[in-house]
């Protein structure tokens, strides 16, 4: 299968070509993978960048002769999903950490409550996503390891206060997010960028719609600030929206949930195997064990895009909610 690449993918690829240190080589390499279209005609590929960029990392820590420091920002992901929480100070983004989350972030009503980064689960059906909260987001000063998470992270949710000019907040947002090369899919590109931007999913949540009322004053919002990003309202403080809000952000998250299940016996719905959007039935067999890879011959599948107990064979592309029945 031909790999069908698109023109950004050889221009990070002469970026690498052109770069001169370890550092610039790794981005341009990270840059070619997100771009990089998700099928079985890139696979090989995928894998021989994913080995140049643990070499150059390996290269780099060896120069530098000492590993970096870990910080508070060092966050390992956990779960299917990263996702990091910024805003202005004093939007919300503690409150609706520790509502929909087990973490127990510090709740004030005054500004900068929040000192460090604070990550919790949330509980989506029969998964759990990460969730960051945040320090402030401000144009004074800017944590240098916030934008690093921020970059890690698979989903930005940008968290506004709708009793307090959401439009400024929003444009004051994207301007520090654009001074440090982190763009939306929905952004306008510079053209001169001297390196490449780091493009992310993004969600934006306007908080504190306590009132029947505020429906009107989010229209405004919506209105004004001519928004091409995802939005939703939501009330920390009366739960709006907020199974709402989980469900963009899986949406969001380019994951699903396909279930197996042994001959003549029931799937079990409370563990997925959680897949990447395009995953195939062969790919899925190596989740499951590794020498399905090798052994699987097709299998049986139910879903909403076969007839139940459809036979379909390795390049099967799963479906969200797909039930199979490997056979080896």
């Amino acid at each position: 299968m031909p790999a069908n690449l698109p023109p950004h993918y050889f221009e990070a690829e002469r970026r690498f070509r052109e770069a001169k240190t370890p550092e610039d080589k790794i981005e341009a390499l990270e840059e070619m993978l997100a771009i990089m279209p998700k099928h079985k005609g890139t696979d090989k590929l995928k894998a021989m960048l994913r080995e140049r960029i643990s070499k150059l990392k390996d290269q780099a820590l060896k120069k530098k002769g000492v590993s970096r420091q870990k910080t508070a920002y060092d966050i390992e992901k956990e779960g299917p999903a990263q996702m990091v929480i910024i805003g202005p100070p004093n939007t919300g983004k503690s409150s609706l950490v520790k509502l929909i989350t087990n973490a127990s972030p510090e709740v004030a009503d005054f500004p900068h409550t929040t000192q460090k980064p604070m990550p919790g689960m949330a509980q989506y059906e029969n998964i759990q996503f990460q969730l960051i909260d945040t320090p402030p987001l401000t144009k004074d000063y800017t944590e240098p390891g916030l934008i690093d998470l921020i970059r890690r992270a698979d989903i930005v949710v940008i968290l506004l206060d709708l009793t307090a000019d959401p439009v400024e907040q929003m444009e004051e947002t994207l301007r520090i997010l654009h001074s440090f090369r982190i763009y939306s899919h929905a952004c306008t590109i510079p053209e001169d960028l001297i390196k490449p931007p780091r493009i992310k999913k993004m969600l934006v949540a306007v908080n504190k719609m306590d009132r029947p009322e505020d429906k009107e004053t989010l229209d405004i919002f919506l209105e004004l600030s001519d928004i091409k990003l995802p939005c939703i309202g939501i009330s920390t403080r009366t739960c709006k929206n907020i199974l709402v809000f989980l469900d963009k952000l899986y949406g969001l998250s380019g994951i699903i949930r396909v279930y197996t299940k042994p001959p003549g016996k029931e799937p079990d719905k409370k563990s997925p195997f959680v897949v990447p959007i395009g995953s195939t039935l062969a790919e899925l067999a190596g989740k499951v064990h590794n020498d399905f890879v090798y052994k699987l011959k097709y299998a049986r599948a139910w879903g909403k895009s076969v007839r139940d107990g459809q036979m379909v064979q390795r390049d099967y592309v799963l479906q969200d909610g797909d039930v199979v029945e490997l056979c080896i």
